[in-house]
């Protein structure tokens, strides 16, 4: 396979970063990952048989989507191709394609494409590769850290068989590290270097999952620990916190965990957990997303999960929102923080939110309706007499303010949209309006119109 000159193949053996010295060959090497690779598994038989499908490695940074594509690579026979979405062109496309079908006229071999980062491709990027995929010309292998459904076009993505690569576990990072510091060829093991309990903790710790960080940061540790009296070398705590000075949070403002992260924070705020709710947006914050995403969906939780139930909750959030204006970060992390438990603890109500979501459905599906003439203002004499405003309740006439009048369409008339909750201050509202519905009731038995068009209030007398 030529994907490397022999001379690149050395050097990068003994100067490449530990991570790309580390790098596995084979299956057998490959940690992690033994829902698809292990023993009997279908990506695992399908790459052993040489019969591989397009697929697509989803899966965080350092889980081992490219070593996964270079082992495939290793071991078929086809020429692997590799590019990087960050780089290439539609024009180097077209040229690995070309190339990938005069090899496959003159050698019958079949070529491996893999892009590394094809979430970064565009649409007319994608399409230039679609029919070659389609007709076998050649194989696709993408690599991407972003859901594919939102990121790779759907035919390519139905010709494509994703599979999802899970972080690496604590006991994983161990078994990567450990190989590092023994291997003497690709790793520590010529400089006599060993971790201390808590150095190992510490790099797990720091890594996030990523075996590449992981391994880079072992690497910058060993290289900037003096040997000891006896040629070893011993990597404390200091030395990987010295290196690391602070952990780099995993987190994609523009991308899938952008949106699961937020999703999080709005569902444990539902979900009455303050706890789990500061810990999501403290994630956010952290990781330097715009407080004012965050502040507009508190406002909207506000809103749809409290509504009237604690109407102050959304006077809470809006504050927040200007806190965030007025004081600006770090300092009003506290604000959003305050907003956050304030409505994670407050009472649920959901009400507002089906209410609007009933009416807004009937809205949109039936025909306008149109206003009753008692509620239009008659501002001409043309339309006082045409009927407008006759009929008219004003309510503060009206014993206890309670009218007969029917406010909606005629076709509507009678039907309920909000029902309170039994929850907070709609605890109250559903007792006062189950009066009101009472009064009215009985006014109607009763007759009463409390027709008095001359005690309109001005508002209803000027447009």
């Amino acid at each position: 396979m030529d994907m490397f000159d022999q001379q690149f193949e050395k050097l990068k053996e003994t100067e490449a970063p530990l991570a790309a010295r580390m790098r596995p060959g084979t299956l057998d090497t490959f940690v992690g990952q033994e829902h698809l690779v292990g023993p009997g598994h279908t990506l695992r038989k399908a790459i052993e048989s040489g019969q591989l499908p397009s697929i697509i490695l989803w899966g965080t940074p350092g889980s081992g989507k490219t070593t996964l594509a270079f082992i495939i690579a290793n071991s078929s026979n086809s020429y692997f191709a590799p590019v990087s979405a960050v780089s290439a062109s539609v024009g180097d496309l077209r040229r690995i394609i070309e190339e990938a079908k005069e090899r496959r006229k003159l050698h019958g071999q079949k070529t491996i494409l893999f892009i590394d980062e094809i979430h970064r491709f565009n649409k007319a990027q994608q399409d230039a590769i679609l029919p070659y995929v389609e007709d076998g010309t050649v194989t696709l292998i993408g690599a991407t850290t972003e859901n594919p459904s939102f990121e790779v076009i759907s035919p390519l993505l139905s010709r494509a068989r994703v599979y999802k690569l899970n972080p690496l576990s604590e006991h994983e990072l161990q078994i990567i590290i450990t190989r590092a510091l023994k291997d003497r060829l690709k790793g520590l093991g010529a400089l006599d270097v060993s971790l201390s309990a808590e150095a190992l903790r510490q790099i797990i710790t720091i890594s996030n999952n990523d075996a590449r960080i992981a391994l880079n940061t072992l690497e910058i540790a060993a290289l900037t620990t003096q040997p000891g009296s006896g040629g070893s070398r011993l990597i404390t705590l200091q030395t990987v916190e010295d290196v690391s000075q602070h952990r780099a949070l995993r987190y994609d403002k523009g991308g899938e965990q952008h949106y699961d992260t937020i999703s999080a924070l709005h569902k444990s705020m539902r979900d009455s957990d303050p706890d789990a709710a500061i810990y999501w947006l403290s994630r956010m914050l952290e990781s330097g997303e715009d407080p004012l995403f965050i502040a507009r969906r508190v406002a909207r939780a506000a809103s749809e999960d409290v509504g009237m139930a604690d109407p102050q909750a959304l006077v809470v959030a809006m504050a927040a929102q200007q806190a965030v204006h007025f004081i600006g970060m770090p300092e009003a992390n506290l604000a959003l923080a305050e907003a956050v438990v304030y409505i994670a603890t407050a009472p649920k109500s959901n009400s507002l939110y089906r209410a609007y979501s009933t009416t807004s459905d009937l809205v949109k599906k039936t025909p306008d309706q149109e206003v009753p003439l008692h509620l239009r203002n008659p501002v001409t004499p043309l339309v006082k007499k045409m009927g407008y405003g006759k009929g008219y309740q004003y309510a503060h006439n009206e014993p206890n303010r309670i009218t007969t009048q029917e406010d909606l369409p005629p076709s509507l008339a009678g039907k309920t949209f909000y029902i309170p909750g039994d929850q907070g201050f709609e605890k109250i509202l559903s007792e006062r309006l189950q009066g009101w519905q009472a009064l009215r009731k009985a006014k109607r038995a009763a007759g009463e119109s409390g027709d008095d068009p001359d005690h309109r209030p001005p508002e209803r007398r000027k447009t």
